[in-house]
């Protein structure tokens, strides 16, 4: 079985026909799924796309992009809100310095908001980074120094000095369908510089779906043919690298609950 460790379930494209998605992921292989925090305004929403299901589990917290505009983000605030037992992590947070939609000296706040946030509850902060890898060293290496937490860099594209960096401070590194990507040669270099214990994957639905189904619609179905690269990358089975990431994703995302089909 496969998780998919990140994909957006209450975004358009999916959430329209989310039972057809869990029961696509589920044909798939995928036994599990992590939906992601980006707003709080929405973190209903999000919440909601956890549900009743027993392989589907939430994150909270405020993406980059809308780090300018959703303020009301306390330490306070998200270890309240880690509180529901579906919220298994803290994020996704970081920074974006491509599209740069929120002042980055917002961002790197928010950033540090949800670093504490991720120390004081132990769980898993999510991080997100483009064209930031220097800042995000910094950050990361500074925040560290007051305590560890858990975390990820999620959607890795970064550089082998990133990655190394991540591992060293006990971090885990995300994979997306990028690595699919006949241009992602230097993402598949540097992933492959990261212990395979220290590897998840992902698909960020709906966004960066895998070849074959670049330009479409990305859904946790997907995550099938991130795991495939992965795996070359690896040089490992496709059984052996299902079998380490899902337990890679649960030894860091320790309040998510295996469903019955993974642990019978």
């Amino acid at each position: 079985m496969l998780v998919d460790s990140h994909c957006h379930l209450n975004y358009p494209g999916l959430t329209e026909d989310l039972s057809g998605v869990l029961a696509r992921a589920k044909t798939a292989g995928v036994g599990f799924m992590l939906s992601i925090g980006t707003r709080l305004s929405d973190f209903d929403d999000v919440l909601a796309t956890a549900g009743n299901s027993d392989n589907v589990a939430c994150t909270v917290g405020i993406h980059p992009h809308e780090a300018g505009t959703e303020t009301a983000a306390t330490v306070e605030k998200l270890v309240e809100l880690t509180k529901h037992p579906k919220v298994v992590g803290i994020g996704e947070t970081g920074l974006d310095f491509f599209y740069d939609n929120s002042p980055r000296d917002i961002q790197e706040e928010s950033f540090r908001i949800h670093i504490a946030a991720a120390r004081e509850t132990q769980l898993p902060v999510v991080v997100h980074t483009r064209d930031a890898d220097e800042k995000t060293m910094e950050i990361l290496e500074d925040e560290h120094k007051k305590g560890p937490f858990p975390g990820l860099i999620h959607c890795f594209s970064g550089g082998e000095e990133l990655a190394q960096c991540a591992v060293g401070l006990g971090l885990s590194i995300s994979l997306s369908g990028i690595i699919t990507f006949k241009t992602a040669e230097p993402v598949r270099q540097a992933a492959k510089t990261a212990p395979l214990d220290k590897i998840l994957i992902e698909t960020d639905a709906p966004f960066l779906a895998p070849i074959p189904f670049r330009g479409k619609t990305n859904e946790p179905a997907y995550v099938a043919h991130t795991a495939a690269k992965a795996a070359e990358i690896f040089a490992v089975s496709p059984e052996e690298l299902a079998k380490q990431t899902t337990e890679n994703f649960f030894n860091l995302f320790t309040k998510a609950q295996k469903p019955e089909i993974m642990t019978s």
